[in-house]
């Protein structure tokens, strides 16, 4: 039988989201490695997942959505509650649903979200520090956003991928992006049908070149255009992003937080 699982984490502890190691072998931490650790131990037999889009270390998951497959029998709840209780406290899993065998946490899904949140003042943060980053530049949101508008549609993300990306080609359908403001912290919201390696986080020191006026809103664009990582910002710190979660079709029976 085939399940889907919500999974919640703060990635602060961890390499990441994908197992470095064999499974059962011991390896630097993950939240893969985690979790799987959990249900084999609930199933009392191994388990794999797969999951809807890897996140790398430091980067946390409000909601990211994985399948495994078992021939054990356990009720959803059972799943749920037992792999929880064998968790770290930094991983818990929100739900836990049957899904169709034909249903895959990557492949099925339509597109994924992030957030990037980040406090502009003279000192750094104390409270949440692990959620967000940190700009002693005072930034302009109303400029970060009409340029981030640039960027949406179908392109071509050269600039803004890592070199050590692996995907074989930088075009990704970027759906809509918003940058806006509460109190001294800045959110930049994203999503796409797919994401580069490290592209939310070049696309974010990016706009802050243009938030602080270092840079004019058409940079952007300009970038964009050049195809060339770089002529980029820097890539902003791992510790404001998290990863949302996917969206799926309501054919699925997922629940509404993952269904669009």
């Amino acid at each position: 039988m085939r399940f889907a699982l919500g999974v919640e984490y703060d990635g602060s502890s961890f390499q990441g989201w994908q197992r470095l190691s064999q499974p059962g072998e011991p390896g630097p931490p993950t939240v893969q490695a985690a979790l799987e650790a959990a249900l084999s131990s609930v199933a009392d037999a191994p388990v794999e997942t797969a999951c809807a889009g890897r996140t790398d270390a430091g980067v946390h998951g409000r909601c990211q959505v994985v399948h495994f497959e078992t021939d054990v029998v356990r009720d959803p709840r059972g799943w749920m509650l037992g792999a929880t209780g064998r968790l770290p406290p930094s991983v818990a899993i929100r739900w836990c649903v049957p899904v169709a065998e034909t249903f895959h946490a990557r492949f099925s899904a339509h597109a994924r979200r992030y957030r990037y949140r980040l406090l502009d003042r003279d000192v750094r943060p104390a409270l949440e520090r692990q959620y967000l980053a940190w700009s002693r530049r005072r930034l302009d949101d109303g400029a970060m956003d009409r340029a981030a508008q640039a960027l949406v549609g179908e392109r071509d993300f050269t600039s803004f991928r890592t070199v050590h990306c692996q995907a074989p080609h930088a075009r990704r359908n970027l759906q809509r992006i918003r940058v806006s403001r509460d109190g001294e912290a800045i959110a930049i919201d994203v999503q796409a049908n797919a994401f580069l390696h490290h592209m939310v986080r070049n696309i974010v020191g990016s706009l802050m070149e243009v938030g602080a006026g270092e840079r004019p809103e058409h940079w952007i664009a300009d970038l964009l255009a050049a195809r060339d990582r770089t002529l980029a910002g820097p890539t902003a710190p791992s510790a404001g992003l998290v990863f949302v979660g996917p969206l799926y079709s309501p054919d699925w029976g997922l629940p509404d937080e993952v269904t669009e």
